[in-house]
């Protein structure tokens, strides 16, 4: 039991602890203050790509559990494209499959191999497979570069033809416009939708534009066969966060398309969208806790590996002293070894310009941090710290010096504001005791609650610029079904908040979600 003895002891540690708060408040805010930018960038620009008639050899991967009903519309829309058909080759990996996927892919002209192995269930592991068969049968560098799609996907006519353009212009990693066939379902789709469209708007945008690296979303993307000359080591729950912070770390770009655009299906019942956000949060632990070391080394030592090892290759090459950046032949004994050219991954060793160098180091080392910024699980901490500091001990103190004068509708957001300085500005003055306690335990979460509806009533507004900005490439929906997903909408902000907190706890299994959707890309594609 709970005395005031103890009240009076647990309240001398909240305004130490405040002020330790603040300060990991603080420093988390280098986590995501940059991404302020990205949003006005975003707003306005996008990459463009010059339209290129130099094809390239492209194999198409589609990884397919239990997939009958979506697999052959998908193939259907790549056979659609109006890129060259002897520059695509189709692959399926029917993964435990125990309908006719593999049946109909066949007859749809996919080459597909089976793989069954009930103890290896990720999407990850079917890729494995598959790229360990392609290397067997063809050879990894068969293929200038490999698309990854999931089952459930359509393909816009010109989708492979645009993102050629961005393969044709040198990045070696590229993803692209996520729409949605399902849009109008229900609420449960219509969040989904918008959390994609909010993504390619103010996260895939920017980054593409800062020539950094946007984050891979699963599926629609394309990659050079250089990444995965060694297979495709990606197995946990959620690979596409593993592949991308990898790619970072390798000093790879993510760039993006906005002309390429493709449609898959989202989830409806709730109950399935609960079970994929809480793998997706355990997957985003996964890899902050496998990839993080990566991204803090790229942070620290940016490619200096790389221009040494690329140092050491040349001038095993040409068995001579290598040249330093535009300095002449009896200049280079004075100059430091530091000036060294170097290169990105996956580019050739050449002569560049030494600001060039600089301005790539500034690159890598700034996607990295950026990449490492998205995986940190900074919701945790501060919720870990709003239960410990703001809720409990602050309770304790208030328990022992009681409350003098406390809005009922306190804190710093604009709705507690509104509220108290336009509709309910009463205050509370309790004394010591543990009525103060309970009044401010109860008053706190109150805060809590206003503070998270300010913040959603400003998602709910994203959410109608981005019907506005968008509408062009949307289905159309009636006003009255755009107007309540906007406000549904913030379901999927408050679902990742908690699937991270369950996902710190659960033990979760990879689950195949499943796709019903008979719909062809006639159906939704000009």
């Amino acid at each position: 039991m709970i005395t005031m003895n103890i009240v009076n002891f647990l309240a001398d540690f909240y305004l130490p602890a405040k002020s330790l708060s603040k300060m990991i408040i603080a420093a988390l805010a280098i986590f995501y203050i940059h991404k302020q930018a990205y949003i006005l960038i975003g707003l306005f620009f996008t990459r463009k790509f010059k339209h290129t008639n130099n094809y390239h050899k492209y194999a198409i991967l589609i990884p397919a559990r239990n997939e009958e009903i979506v697999i052959g519309n998908l193939i259907d829309s790549i056979s659609k494209q109006d890129y060259p058909k002897e520059y695509l080759t189709i692959f399926v990996v029917a993964d435990n499959c125990t309908d006719n996927t593999a049946k109909i892919a066949r007859e749809k002209g996919a080459i597909v191999y089976e793989h069954n192995n009930p103890d290896e269930r990720t999407k990850g592991y079917g890729l494995r497979y598959l790229f360990n068969e392609i290397e067997r049968d063809y050879g990894i560098k068969s293929f200038e570069g490999y698309f990854i799609f999931d089952a459930d996907n359509l393909l816009k006519k010109d989708y492979i033809s645009r993102m050629n353009d961005t393969f044709d212009s040198g990045v070696k990693v590229v993803t692209s416009y996520r729409n949605t066939k399902n849009f109008d379902e229900n609420w449960v789709a219509s969040s989904y939708a918008l959390h994609w469209l909010h993504s390619i708007r103010f996260r895939h945008r920017a980054r593409s534009v800062l020539r950094l690296a946007t984050n891979i979303q699963g599926t629609g993307f394309l990659f050079a066969n250089e990444l995965v000359e060694n297979g495709w080591p990606y197995v946990s729950l959620t690979e596409d966060r593993a592949f991308t912070a990898d790619a970072v770390a390798k000093g790879y770009q993510i760039s993006y398309n906005d002309e390429a655009m493709f449609y898959d299906e989202q989830p409806t019942s709730i109950r399935i969208s609960i079970r994929q956000r809480i793998r997706w949060s355990k997957g985003h632990l996964q890899a902050f806790v496998q990839t993080g070391p990566l991204l803090v080394y790229k942070i620290i030592v940016g490619n200096i590996p790389m221009q040494i090892k690329l140092w050491k290759e040349e001038r095993q090459r040409r068995k001579i002293e290598p040249k330093l950046i535009g300095v002449n032949d009896n200049e280079e004994d004075n100059i430091p070894k530091t000036c060294l050219q170097s290169d990105i991954a996956g580019v050739s060793y050449k002569k560049i310009p030494w600001y060039s160098v600089i301005i790539e180091e500034i690159r890598v080392r700034w996607a990295a941090f950026d990449t490492l910024a998205q995986l940190f699980p900074q919701v945790i901490i501060k919720a870990f710290l709003w239960i410990f500091i703001s809720l409990i001990l602050y309770s304790f103190y208030r328990g022992a010096n009681g409350l003098d004068n406390i809005f009922v509708f306190s804190g710093g957001n604009w709705l507690a504001k509104f509220i108290r300085d336009n509709i309910f500005g009463v205050k509370v003055s309790i004394g010591p005791g543990f009525k103060a306690m309970w009044v401010a335990f109860v008053l706190t979460i109150l805060w809590r609650i206003i503070m998270r509806i300010s913040l959603d009533l400003e998602t709910a507004i994203a959410g109608a610029y981005l019907f506005i900005v968008e509408r062009k490439r949307i289905k159309k929906i009636p006003l009255i079904k755009k107007i309540l997903y906007c406000f549904t909408w913030t379901t999927f902000d408050i679902m990742y908040r908690y699937s991270m907190y369950m996902a710190l706890f659960m033990k979760v299994e990879w689950k195949v979600i499943p796709h019903t959707s008979n719909i062809k890309i006639e159906d939704i594609s000009d």
